[in-house]
């Protein structure tokens, strides 16, 4: 189906650099180690920050903390304090964390699926270049 040409908005290009930066932004914070760690650990219920961290492998608390508040801010996961003694504090992905839990889950299959090529891939480039 053809789009029919239109004549380009003088605020197009403001536009487009912002989305390229907002895009650039939300491709390094899912990209992270600890944010796609986070995000699986979390698939499938509702965690407090010590299960996560012992669930997340060495991860510092520091960066668990640092990780869980940049996934709060995106609107990714939530935090909810229980008024318990100690005070205990829960995670949970929200339904954009758990699109994008979807996303993540079909990388991780694509990746298992080409890993022997991409491996073979590798060996064969560095092979080339040495």
């Amino acid at each position: 189906m053809a789009h029919p040409i239109t004549e380009p908005d003088d605020t197009a290009p403001a536009l487009c650099e912002q989305g390229r930066d907002l895009t650039r932004n939300v491709l390094e914070r899912i990209g992270d180690k600890w944010s796609v760690v986070v995000i699986c650990k979390l698939a499938d219920t509702t965690r407090g920050f010590n299960e996560l961290r012992r669930l997340s492998g060495p991860i510092t608390q520091r960066m668990l903390s640092a990780t869980l508040r940049r996934l709060e801010r995106d609107g990714l996961v939530t935090r909810t304090v229980r008024n318990t003694k100690p005070p205990r504090v829960d995670y949970a992905l929200t339904p954009r964390g758990l699109s994008l839990l979807e996303i993540v889950q079909a990388l991780a299959r694509w990746a298992e699926a080409n890993a022997g090529g991409i491996l073979d891939s590798r060996t064969t480039f560095d092979t080339s270049q040495g």
